[in-house]
């Protein structure tokens, strides 16, 4: 998946009017207009990339000792695959030559290089370019357990849930306190567009 992500990245480059760039999961809804959305990526110092130190066996565990010494352990993140970068970071994410053979070659189940490489390779080499939160900011319900976030159907949506997410938070953003820190949530079934659409 991550040679698919560079080459995405790398197609989207060649138009220079691009500035920023959104991996997203078709699951996901906004939860804000476009213009919203739009503007806050756009006055962004940052890009939106999860890369957090999970002590647990699907985090550290799934550390190669092969990778030594190009990747430590104490380099080593863990992330959504889902993600958020300005052109700067594009760019480098697409060059970079030193990490990727690395991970191409010693990260094989239990390590899933779209879980891993992006949230490493940030925190290496450019951590003062990420917010270090997910994909612009994308809210995710994990209360339910399991490897995977809850999945919302039609039944589950309610303008409350929406307005919960909406502005039941507050983050940095720009080194101001925000009480936007979420535009996109998932994972929302497609019939739940619907439900407040008609």
């Amino acid at each position: 998946m991550i040679d698919a992500e560079r080459r995405l990245l790398a197609n989207a480059l060649l138009d220079c009017s691009n500035e920023r760039f959104v991996l997203l999961l078709e699951a996901c809804i906004s939860l804000f207009n476009f213009i919203t959305v739009y503007n806050y990526l756009i006055s962004s110092s940052h890009s939106f990339l999860g890369s957090f130190d999970d002590p647990r066996s699907t985090g550290r565990g799934r550390y190669n000792k092969q990778m030594w010494p190009t990747v430590s352990l104490a380099d080593w993140r863990k992330g959504s695959q889902w993600f958020e970068v300005n052109r700067k970071l594009a760019i480098e994410i697409v060059s970079e030559e030193k990490y990727h053979p690395v991970f191409r070659d010693h990260c094989s189940p239990p390590c899933f290089m779209d879980e891993h490489y992006l949230s490493t390779l940030v925190n290496i080499i450019w951590l003062g370019l990420n917010s270090n939160r997910s994909v612009t900011n994308t809210w995710v319900d994990w209360s339910r357990g399991g490897p995977h976030p809850a999945r919302y159907v039609r039944k589950d949506v309610s303008i409350a849930l929406l307005n919960q997410v909406r502005q039941g938070f507050n983050c940095t953003y720009n080194g101001h306190t925000s009480s936007i820190c979420f535009l996109l949530a998932r994972k929302f079934h497609p019939s739940t567009l619907w439900s407040h659409c008609l």
